[in-house]
C-alpha cells in the first residue's frame, strides 16, 4: 500500500520549533514574573517585621523606658528603604508583564501558523485516504471485469 507523504513536513517542523521557541522565550519571563514577584513578598514582610519593630520600641517608652530614639530613627530609615525598593520592584515588574504579555502574543502567533499547518496536513491525509480507496475500488472492479471476461471465454 503507498504512503502518506505530507509535501509541507518541513514546514511544519520549522513551525513547531518556533512554537517552542517562543514557549521557552514565554518561560524565561515567567521565571522572572516569579522571581520579581517573590522579591516584593520579601520587601513587603520586612516592611511588615519593620513596623512591628518600630512599634514595640516605642511601646516601650510608653511602660516608662526611655526610648533608644537613634535606633527608632535607624528603623524608620530601613523601613524607608524596603518601601523605595518594594517600589522598585513592582516597575521592575510591571515592564516584566509587558514583555510578557508580548512573548505571549508571539507565541499564540507561532502556534496559529503551526496549527494552520497540521490542519491542512489533517486534511490532505484525508484527501489521499479517499483517494487510495477510490483507486483500490476501481482496482477491485478492474479485476472483478477481468474475472468476469475470463469466464464468458471459458463457455
Amino acid at each position: 500500500m503507498a504512503k502518506f507523504v505530507f509535501e509541507l513536513e518541513g514546514l511544519l517542523r520549522a513551525r513547531a520549533a518556533e512554537e517552542r521557541k517562543r514557549q521557552l522565550v514565554v518561560g524565561a519571563f515567567e521565571r522572572e514574573r516569579a522571581r520579581i514577584e517573590d522579591l516584593i513578598r520579601e520587601c513587603q514582610s520586612a516592611i511588615v517585621r519593620g513596623r512591628d519593630d518600630l512599634r514595640e520600641a516605642l511601646g516601650g517608652a510608653r511602660a516608662g523606658s526611655a526610648v533608644d530614639l537613634a535606633g527608632v530613627r535607624m528603623q524608620a530609615g530601613a523601613g524607608l528603604h524596603m518601601v523605595a525598593r518594594a517600589q522598585r520592584h513592582v516597575f521592575e515588574l510591571a515592564g516584566v508583564h509587558r514583555k510578557l504579555d508580548a512573548a505571549r502574543l508571539e507565541l499564540l502567533k507561532a502556534a496559529t501558523a503551526r496549527k494552520a499547518v497540521e490542519m491542512l496536513k489533517e486534511r490532505r491525509f484525508e484527501e489521499w485516504r479517499e483517494e487510495q480507496k477510490r483507486l483500490e475500488a476501481a482496482a477491485m472492479d478492474e479485476l472483478a471485469v477481468m474475472r468476469a471476461g475470463k469466464g464468458e471465454e471459458l463457455a
